[in-house]
């Protein structure tokens, strides 16, 4: 008599009702099935497992200092330099940031190229994304390829036939900068104890350097993502320090999307044991969840036609070297290559970037708004004051900035425009009278043009009449900045030029 047929008699016997028959029934058959069929394995879990074992068996806390390389088509390179291949400058003075807190002193990573001119007005300060390095190019003490490196020499976009360029690591980085890896005065790493930043605080970080370095006013003030933002705040902040801005795949407002985008990264991240709450610092780093958030925020740096022409519906090569086969039986594993790729981007990062900083400089572009009455609950007035126009001698009442821009005359706002237009034109007088390029990329999702072109509208809603802007095409999303070398690269050196 088998287990089944067994279980089912003294049910009978004991008069079970029929609900209970049909469990015992069920149990005994998961039984039964249990002994013969053969344990599932999952060799992406063992992987998993297998690089925690090796992290705790090296000597740990360090990131991987090699750069990434791409499966099969461009990708940009990024790497930990090495802190004798940048120079640093250490303030040794308060600064005091945008939601109320001060930081002791810092310091600013930060890399150059070409030559200063003796009256110092060259310098081209180029702002990076979130997780990039000073390393923007190779350089005699690191010849490394940067992440702009095509971008950056004689010749190229940043010319540094004609210009000195600067680069630095933001501030909350951690490639040199200060950030929440850094030793706080107490000589502990400051962890979740640093304080919240603001893109307008890594700005005024920059302007303390260029102090430093006898700068009084940039030739211009570029960058890309992120570093889109930064430019645009130095504008702001410091308008009489600043005399061009190129503002790529960029915003003025972080947009709700972008902001879902993001926390979901730091969701997956704090989510992960290892992260205990920031204090992580000698012990096991959070690397799975550090993991899941690149493979979110890669999703949302390139395109899914650009994946369509690289990967399809590929599958992944077997072991054993041979070809995948339609017919062969599918795993709960990644099965497809473009699984096999976001896997990949997962594993490069996990261990190169500090998590903390990924949460605080992520933070802090979520935090970016322009809107007047955004900057007005913050107290924010720019360093130096753009000159106002002499008022006419009239009787008629006084406008609001919101007034006199949905007013101007000479750009009114677009039909079907969003709510808040009024407000960032407002809020984006500062930049008024500076020559401006801005450049979207329509097959960004994480920037979307949508936002460029709001961007621009904007702008000459205040009255700027200097505002150059295209929109590029192609295939790579939000990374266009780091791979169109032609089309990105040829549109900065002409406006730069």
């Amino acid at each position: 008599m088998n287990l089944i047929t067994r279980n089912f008699s003294i049910a009978v016997r004991q008069r079970l009702p029929v609900s209970s028959l049909t469990s015992l029934r069920w149990q005994s058959t998961r039984a039964t099935s249990s002994q013969t069929a053969p344990t599932p394995t999952f060799p992406c879990v063992d992987a998993h497992a297998a690089r925690e074992s090796k992290i705790l068996a090296s000597s740990f806390y360090h990131y991987s200092q090699t750069a990434s390389s791409g499966d099969s088509g461009p990708e940009p390179p990024y790497a930990r330099p090495n802190p004798l291949s940048y120079n640093t400058y250490h303030h040794q003075h308060p600064l005091e940031l945008t939601y109320g807190s001060t930081l002791p002193s810092f310091d600013i990573a930060y890399e150059t190229w070409g030559t200063l001119s003796p009256s110092r007005d060259n310098v081209i300060l180029l702002h990076t994304g979130l997780s990039a390095s000073s390393h923007a190019a190779s350089t005699e003490l690191n010849p490394t390829e940067g992440w702009w490196e095509k971008f950056i020499g004689p010749g190229r976009a940043l010319d540094t036939n004609q210009f000195f360029v600067i680069c630095t690591n933001v501030l909350g980085g951690c490639y040199g900068s200060t950030g929440p890896s850094s030793l706080d005065l107490a000589g502990q790493r400051y962890a979740t104890r640093f304080p919240i930043l603001s893109i307008f605080d890594m700005v005024r970080a920059q302007f303390n350097l260029l102090d430093h370095l006898g700068v009084q006013k940039l030739y211009a003030s570029v960058g890309s993502s992120m570093g889109g933002m930064q430019s645009l705040a130095a504008g702001w902040l410091f308008p009489d320090r600043v005399g061009k801005i190129v503002s790529i795949s960029g915003t003025a407002r972080s947009s709700p999307g972008s902001i879902a985008m993001r926390y979901a990264q730091r969701s997956v991240l704090m989510a992960d044991p290892n992260w205990n709450n920031g204090f992580y610092y000698d012990d096991l780093p959070p690397h799975t969840g550090m993991k899941l958030a690149r493979q979110i925020a890669t999703i949302t740096y390139r395109s899914g036609p650009e994946w369509d022409q690289r990967f399809g519906r590929k599958l992944r090569e077997l072991k054993d070297g041979q070809s995948p086969s339609p017919s062969r039986s599918p795993t709960l594993c990644p099965d497809f290559l473009i699984e096999t790729y976001l896997d990949h981007q997962g594993e490069q990062f996990c261990l190169k970037y500090d998590a903390n900083s990924l949460l605080y400089v992520s933070k802090a572009m979520d935090l970016f708004d322009l809107t007047l009455p955004a900057l007005e609950e913050l107290a924010m007035t720019p360093a130096t004051q753009a000159p106002s126009s002499p008022s006419p001698s009239t009787s008629s009442p006084r406008q609001s900035p919101i007034q006199a821009a949905v007013a101007s005359k000479s750009h009114p706002p677009p039909l079907n425009s969003a709510p808040h237009l009024p407000e960032l034109a407002a809020g984006l007088g500062p930049l008024k009278s500076i020559p401006m390029l801005v450049l979207g990329v329509q097959s960004d999702i994480l920037f979307p043009v949508e936002q460029q072109r709001e961007l621009v509208d904007a702008l000459r809603m205040a009255g700027n009449t200097q505002v150059s802007y295209f929109e590029l095409g192609g295939v790579w999303g939000h990374d266009t900045f780091l791979l169109d070398i032609l089309n990105v690269g040829g549109a900065v050196r002409g406006f730069l030029s």
